[in-house]
């Protein structure tokens, strides 16, 4: 990810304020111009726009600049702005987004830590991110905050994830903080504690094995499958399986659905370089959405009764759809809120205990409109939409009425 620079904050009155008086002499004009400046703290964007401000006045008053500034401009942005998502987004020829593949998936025949020494895992997670908030889900669900220490990045300057002292938390909801595990800086400084050093991305989440020293898996499906089933001697509530033997062929071909459509789809959205692959994605995302609301409206969740794990990579796509990608990944045909299914779906998973406690919507909307420059190159957040809000999402969803074994579930993950 691409972060801004240090130039975002500035107070109303550490302004600078040009003046041009114009004198004459001997038929020669002469054009002073001077800056006075409060004593307040300047900013440095501030202290560039405003000379540049006066001096394009100066040059051509009121009007628009010349068209031949407007094409340059234009043609070096558009050239720097493929450059920087070359890099954020990798694409192929047509400009289509190509998500790169994890580095370290599971192998779960060598996961006999799990058995023998399970207090050495520890969870690496940023807020933002929805893989990320999958796992935070799974090991609310199961119970095993205790036995699966988390550390929580947060973005940081230069876009990678970085920890730091953060604000306390807001009663049960999670907030980036310290690497508790290894006293790290940056989550690119724990990926290369490990044997061999790493150089490739640093992302999340990401599986640590303490005492090894090593990463376990930084792919997210792997590790709430592990989650889900790996380590029930150490989960408080084990008794939930959100992949049962019985469902596990209808849960893989939601996910066949889900995770090109609804998962990677707002990101193809978002991150498409050309306009036949924005087309293309966009069309397909609502496609699939389409077919989302109209199969939810006969059940409550995606395989009928039972909430599995195909739900839980929903959610985390649905509930940042109209906080963030509606917006800047242009994804605006719909808001999820015009969906009522799909809508009434999301507020009910929202609902089940401990899964708005990982929601950190201001966290979110910091992470997408303040971090990824060339999608926003002001890093000016919009104003969070009423429907996003919490007493927004706790309103009765009545979708009780879907399923024949509603008091059991919430039995099960309460």
């Amino acid at each position: 990810m691409l972060a801004e620079g240090s130039m975002s904050s500035c107070s109303a009155n550490a302004l600078l304020t040009p003046s041009l008086p114009i004198t004459r002499k001997k038929k020669k004009r002469h054009v002073i111009i001077t800056f006075t400046t409060s004593r307040s703290h300047v900013s440095p964007r501030m202290s560039l726009q405003q000379p540049l401000t006066a001096i394009t006045k100066l040059l051509w008053g009121n009007s628009l600049p010349p068209q031949l500034l407007i094409s340059t401009v234009r043609s070096t942005w558009s050239a720097t702005w493929h450059l920087l998502m070359s890099q954020l987004a990798p694409s192929d020829p047509s400009g289509r987004y190509s998500r790169p593949p994890s580095q370290f998936p599971a192998n779960f025949n060598s996961l006999q830590f799990s058995r023998q020494n399970p207090s050495s895992l520890h969870l690496y997670v940023a807020l933002p991110c929805p893989w990320a908030h999958r796992t935070l889900i799974v090991r609310a669900l199961k119970g095993l905050e205790n036995a699966i220490p988390v550390s929580i990045a947060a973005p940081g300057t230069d876009g990678s994830w970085e920890f730091k002292d953060g604000a306390a938390p807001d009663g049960d909801t999670f907030v980036p903080g310290l690497d508790t595990a290894n006293g790290c800086r940056t989550l690119r400084e724990v990926y290369r504690l490990r044997r061999g050093g790493y150089n490739g991305r640093s992302t999340v989440p990401m599986l640590w094995d303490v005492e090894k020293k090593e990463v376990v898996c930084n792919e997210s499906y792997d590790i709430i499958q592990l989650f889900n089933s790996g380590l029930n001697g150490l989960a408080s509530n084990p008794a939930l399986d959100l992949a049962p033997p019985a469902l596990k062929e209808r849960i893989e071909e939601w996910n066949r659905v889900i995770y090109p459509g609804v998962n990677n789809g707002v990101y193809r959205c978002g991150f498409a370089q050309s306009q036949e692959a924005y087309d293309t994605a966009v069309n397909e995302l609502f496609s699939t959405l389409d077919m989302l609301d109209d199969h939810l409206g006969r059940c409550r969740y995606l395989c009928g009764d039972m909430l599995t794990l195909a739900d839980i990579c929903l959610f985390t796509t649905l509930v940042r759809f109209d906080l963030v990608y509606n917006v800047l990944f242009k994804c605006t045909k719909k808001k999820l809120l015009e969906y009522p299914n799909l809508h009434g779906y999301m507020r009910d998973i929202y609902q089940i205990p401990k899964v708005a406690a990982t929601c950190n919507f201001q966290a979110i909307m910091d992470g997408y409109y303040g971090i990824l420059f060339p999608l926003n190159p002001g890093s000016i957040r919009p104003t969070m939409p009423l429907g996003c809000e919490h007493e927004a999402l706790i309103r009765p969803h009545n979708r009780e009425s879907l399923s024949s074994v509603d008091q059991s579930m919430a039995a099960h993950v309460s």
